[in-house]
């Protein structure tokens, strides 16, 4: 039987930033559904949750999923449908808190990230990695669609990341790309 790590990663399209830095509510899109659910199965975590308040949302999430978990996608690529079967759907944040901590018994740590920097407690990828290794606590890395986490988020996450930083000023990653670097940083293991 597979080992999971006690990670979650989450996906939330409120409350975040739109360009003009108003919180709004950020629209799915199919190919973080599709791209971060492997990702999360590549890294053996638990679940890949998508955050909305929107029920027109949740319900296209839900659908898309089905199409390749039961429909003609399931006998078309398989691997995928396998990967989709962690997408767990919610509401809001505090629904995903109530969630995990039925499920896991304990409070879940949360971590936000951020293309921002942002005064906070931080917690290095090595620390976080070693603490998921541990298994002792679960974990939920948390990401921001559009322009980013509101702060409201940040400010009530246990721990920040630090931002990604690459060789230039750019900085501004699809969430797809920060995900797998995230996930790569915290569980990097030279063979």
């Amino acid at each position: 039987m597979e080992r999971y790590l006690n990670f979650y990663l989450a996906l939330v399209h409120h409350p975040v930033y739109n360009k003009e830095g108003r919180v709004v509510v950020s629209s799915i899109t199919n190919l973080d559904i599709h791209d971060l659910s492997r990702l999360v199965k590549t890294y053996n975590g638990r679940a890949f949750y998508m955050v909305t308040p929107l029920e027109t949302q949740r319900a296209m999430i839900e659908r898309i999923c089905a199409h390749w978990k039961e429909g003609f996608g399931a006998v078309y690529n398989p691997n995928r449908g396998e990967a989709l079967e962690l997408v767990r759907v919610v509401s809001s944040l505090d629904s995903l808190r109530e969630e995990i901590l039925r499920e896991r018994g304990q409070e879940p740590i949360m971590v936000a990230t951020s293309a921002r920097e942002w005064q906070g407690k931080f917690i290095g990828y090595r620390e976080l990695g070693e603490r998921i290794l541990g298994g002792k606590d679960p974990v939920i890395v948390l990401l921001g669609t559009g322009w980013g986490l509101a702060e409201e988020v940040i400010r009530g996450c246990h721990y920040l990341l630090k931002p990604i930083k690459g060789m230039g000023r750019y900085n501004h990653l699809s969430v797809r790309c920060a995900a797998a670097i995230v996930l790569d940083r915290l569980f990097f293991r030279e063979e």
